[in-house]
């Protein structure tokens, strides 16, 4: 191994470690997206989840993933309109908070993967940023391979899994 390898992996092993405490360090559960809050039924005994827009097939903020190439992290043009809507609801209600979830497929190491997971899940909050949207809003978070959204060693399964997604956290 050269001393340019080695650097570079310690870099990947940082980069890792420091993602996956910025995770665990925030007040944000990282299970408590999408839903009421607590992963319980409100307290009349209903839940919020179906009532929220982004949980509307019908609202443009229903489509919460951009996805990426292998190894890129580079936001396409075609997510434009997509993060868009997604700007203006957060610009709109600047108490709602979201969490932006970076994923790769299963190839390449555990600490490579945190760490694209994280350019990928920066990308996008860049791009949310560059439109409005407070930094206070937005917290990006690398899962890395972990929580795959299709099993599969074939490319549909990789290409599916090489994505960024937008949670909505409700309290």
């Amino acid at each position: 191994m050269t001393i340019s390898t080695t650097r570079r992996a310690a870099t990947f092993a940082l980069l890792g470690a420091s993602a996956f405490l910025v995770a665990c360090s925030s007040g944000v559960k990282l299970d408590d997206v999408d839903g009421t809050g607590t992963g319980a039924a409100a307290a009349d005994g209903k839940s919020s989840f179906g009532s929220q827009p982004w949980n509307d097939p019908k609202s443009p903020l229903f489509e919460k993933s951009i996805y990426f190439g292998l190894d890129e992290y580079t936001v396409e043009t075609k997510y434009q309109k997509m993060l868009s809507a997604h700007a203006g609801y957060l610009k709109a209600n600047p108490k709602q908070k979201i969490i932006i979830q970076g994923h790769t497929d299963d190839r390449g190491t555990a600490e490579y993967n945190l760490a694209l997971g994280q350019r990928r899940s920066d990308a996008v909050r860049k791009s949310l940023n560059l439109m409005g949207v407070s930094n206070d809003q937005m917290e990006a978070v690398s899962f890395g391979k972990e929580k795959s959204k299709v099993e599969g060693n074939n490319e549909a399964a990789w290409a599916e899994n090489r994505r960024a997604d937008i949670a909505y956290i409700t309290n």
